[in-house]
């Protein structure tokens, strides 16, 4: 599963607002991004691409470790 969480810390330690990754990922405005990364809508797998290559990480370094969910999915 995506850890959604990990993502997040990425994002803060490299000092990059929500409003800047929904824009590189071509979002008008942060709620685009905002909604992925609070699992209220479920990230494409190019998506989860652009987000590892903006945070400077492999994709599978998004992945929770022990492939449990992180609580934050949505089933929908």
């Amino acid at each position: 599963m995506v850890d959604l969480e990990k993502i997040r810390k990425l994002r803060k330690s490299r000092k990059l607002t929500q409003r800047e990754m929904g824009i590189r990922l071509g979002y008008r405005t942060a709620l685009g991004y905002h909604y992925l990364e609070k699992g209220k809508c479920r990230i494409a797998a190019d998506q989860l691409a652009q987000i590892a290559g903006i945070l400077g990480v492999p994709v599978s370094d998004l992945y929770t470790a022990d492939g449990h969910k992180t609580g934050t999915e949505n089933s929908n």
